[in-house]
């Protein structure tokens, strides 16, 4: 399960250098990975710095921290 969410977390993290910034919706539908698995990668990314979450209306929004 660790890797699967180091694997999404990378592929997160690669999307969003080709965007400025998605929604968790957004990830989820790019991706194709479950709701739950997002959460969790983007999570990963959090601890690490890699990229910043902010809160938008109802939901969050995912930026990459360079």
């Amino acid at each position: 399960m660790v890797g699967q969410i180091g694997f999404i977390a990378g592929d997160i993290y690669s999307h969003l250098s080709t965007v400025d910034g998605a929604t968790l919706s957004q990830l989820k539908t790019a991706l194709k990975q479950p709701p739950s698995m997002i959460q969790l990668a983007v999570g990963w990314l959090t601890r690490e710095g890699k990229v910043e979450v902010v809160k938008k209306g109802s939901g969050f929004r995912v930026s990459r921290v360079d």
